[in-house]
């Protein structure tokens, strides 16, 4: 009994905590409810840190392979400018948002692929933009899923949960002989390029997406066009960055049921740049 404790006070510690950042969504927009207490098991500033490593290191990788696109790239200037139009919006969602060094690379791949890990850090495959021929709100509606991957802190609570995990496994590995798997368990979710996310972390993405395009003046209809050039593109196959995403049928209805909660603010930021 004395070493189940750890885990039980670990359980209850949780329960008492209350929800990471913001509590509550902006009133305006979208409501996708509270942020994981998981994620307080595992120091934001570790994940972001660990994050700015690896991109650097891909940064690297692609300018040895003449493959990360320059900063005069039209492309780059693309992406970069749809950045900066959201990112004043992203402090809604997350108030360490305003203090995180935020990047835009474009990367030379054939992948249908984009992210934005912890920290704000974003890249876009070249085969994204190529293979879809995405307009600026489409190319803003991948961009606002992303980012709200990162704004939402889904990585860091699939690594608290993957803690959580790992203090019951050492718990079991004591009792039973079997050595530290609990930190096997812990480092097996450590890359953060490749960390996959469930089917509701990806639907809450795309839901805070669309506030933020939609914040930032960009048409979250989109989404919906977006969606449509994807299943034409994949054609059966999911693409990377659909692996782990709710179909595209189921999506699309997502996004056309939350349109009218979203399509005021776009109203009203597109009035003001007028």
């Amino acid at each position: 009994m004395k070493r189940l404790l750890p885990l039980l006070l670990l359980t209850a510690a949780i329960a008492a905590t209350p929800a990471l950042g913001r509590d509550e969504a902006p009133k305006e927009g979208v409501d996708v409810g509270k942020t994981s207490r998981l994620a307080k098991l595992v120091p934001a500033e570790q994940v972001e840190r660990g994050a700015a490593q690896q991109y650097q290191q891909m940064k690297q990788q692609a300018a040895q392979q003449r493959a990360l696109g320059a900063d005069d790239n039209p492309q780059v200037k693309r992406l970069r400018a749809i950045a900066q139009k959201m990112l004043p919006f992203t402090a809604k969602w997350n108030e360490r948002a305003s203090a995180w060094k935020w990047e835009v690379n474009l990367i030379g791949s054939k992948q249908i692929n984009a992210f934005c890990m912890p920290g704000g850090k974003i890249a876009f495959y070249t085969g994204i933009l190529d293979t879809l021929k995405m307009t600026d709100d489409e190319v803003a509606a991948v961009m606002g899923h992303e980012i709200a991957h990162a704004l939402r802190e889904h990585a860091r609570a699939r690594m608290g949960k993957q803690a959580a995990t790992n203090i019951g496994a050492n718990v079991v590995s004591q009792v039973l002989g079997l050595g530290n798997l609990g930190n096997a368990a812990l480092g097996a979710g450590a890359n953060l390029l490749t960390l996959k996310f469930s089917r509701d972390d990806e639907t809450e993405a795309d839901l805070v997406g669309l506030d933020l395009m939609a914040r930032a003046g960009y048409d979250p209809r989109a989404g919906v066009s977006l969606w449509k050039k994807m299943q034409a593109a994949n054609k059966g196959a999911p693409p990377q960055w659909m692996s782990t995403h709710p179909s595209s049928d189921a999506r699309i209805k997502e996004i056309e049921k939350h349109l009218p909660q979203v399509m005021p603010l776009y109203e009203r930021a597109r009035t003001a740049g007028k």
